[in-house]
């Protein structure tokens, strides 16, 4: 399975590729929370942050120092004072194939904290969706849908989620475009994987 938490076709950022140190780096709760926000909200201190999250500056002061030495934030350059430093999350798409990671005793612990920390952002971006309250065309122009009924070999599988990501890649911004002054950020999830089928007798 590859992961990217931004679809490479729709994003004309520079491709890194998780390798084992980095994955280890970023495998962990509270610094996969940083990263988010970060990602999302854009620059922030580790005062604001812990406010946010609940958590001890000097703790969030760590981890934040702990993502940057693995190439994930950067300090924002012009910004903040030598006692409150701005952060922002460096600008690529980030690839994680999570094949190669499955036969390596040393790095399947991390993968396994990666993904399901990465499954639960997706779940609590969706529960915060739907416990919103939202008005006028909002109301009804997203959506939370499934499929079931799809039989594909893994080849047209592969070729699903390339033109998927090929339409997002139509509706994405060129970097400095103007938007329109009504619209807001949204998030596009895709998750879409072969299940085992399950027979009785």
């Amino acid at each position: 399975m590859s992961d990217s938490t931004e679809g490479t076709t729709a994003h004309p950022n520079p491709i890194r590729r998780i390798d084992a140190r980095s994955l280890r780096g970023l495998a962990h709760p509270l610094r996969m929370s940083i990263l988010e926000m970060l990602s999302l909200d854009g620059p922030a201190t580790a005062t604001g942050l812990s406010a946010r999250l609940g958590e001890n500056t000097g703790t969030v002061s760590w981890h934040l120092r702990h993502l940057a030495q693995h190439g994930f934030i950067e300090e924002e350059a012009g910004r903040g004072t030598k006692r409150e430093r701005w952060w922002r999350a460096v600008k690529d798409t980030k690839v994680l194939e999570t094949a190669e990671f499955h036969q390596d005793s040393d790095v399947r612990g991390a993968l396994s904290v990666y993904m399901h920390e990465l499954v639960q952002q997706y779940f609590s971006r969706v529960t915060n969706y739907l416990s919103e309250s939202w008005e006028g065309d909002w109301q009804r122009a997203g959506t939370v849908s499934d499929w079931k009924n799809l039989r594909l070999t893994p080849a047209q599988l592969k070729a699903l989620n390339e033109e998927l990501m090929a339409v997002i890649a139509r509706h994405t911004p060129a970097p400095g475009a103007e938007t329109p002054p009504e619209s807001l950020p949204v998030i596009v999830q895709l998750q879409s994987f072969p299940r085992k089928e399950r027979r009785d007798g």
